[in-house]
């Protein structure tokens, strides 16, 4: 797998946010996630979007992390909010999630951020997974979803000083 940095409009990264916000209306029954997203919120150095590529250079996965600071949503300064990771059915089981994971936890701590969240659903089991075994702990409910009851927060320190 060769895993590269696209801007978040780039064609494979619309299709592959387009299936999991088809996945995301599948499991919840609400049109996909409503959270506003801004091509410019993963430009770096404030944020990155990533794209795993099969040895067919076919798009198969993705994951992105954006900056955010104290705001009326919850978030904390230093926040660096993850987005849209995704797999396609055909490869999950493989480890990507996890190699794009750890590479955008690297990136938001090499910009200086010090504290990776995320918010997921009760729905999605396999992500909670994911998280709570990469150290992942339950935290403050925060961002669009905040008060939704199948909303969960995830937060892991991306310091330890």
């Amino acid at each position: 797998m060769n895993i590269r940095r696209v801007p978040f409009d780039h064609p494979d990264a619309v299709k592959l946010n387009d299936e999991v916000q088809a996945e995301y209306d599948v499991r919840y029954g609400d049109g996909g996630d409503a959270t506003h997203l801004d091509p410019s919120d993963f430009a770096p150095p404030n944020g990155q979007y990533l794209i795993a590529y099969d040895e067919n250079d076919v798009p198969v996965a993705s994951g992105g992390w954006r900056s955010q600071d104290a705001n009326d949503e919850g978030n904390l300064d230093g926040d660096a909010e993850l987005k849209r990771m995704f797999v396609i059915e055909q490869v999950r089981g493989r480890g990507l999630a996890r190699r794009i994971l750890a590479a955008l936890e690297d990136d938001a701590r090499a910009a200086g951020r010090t504290r990776m969240v995320l918010e997921t659903g009760t729905k999605q089991p396999e992500a909670v997974a994911l998280y709570t075994s990469s150290g992942y702990e339950p935290c403050g409910k925060f961002g669009y979803y905040r008060f939704h009851e199948d909303s969960l927060c995830y937060a892991k320190p991306l310091r330890t000083s």
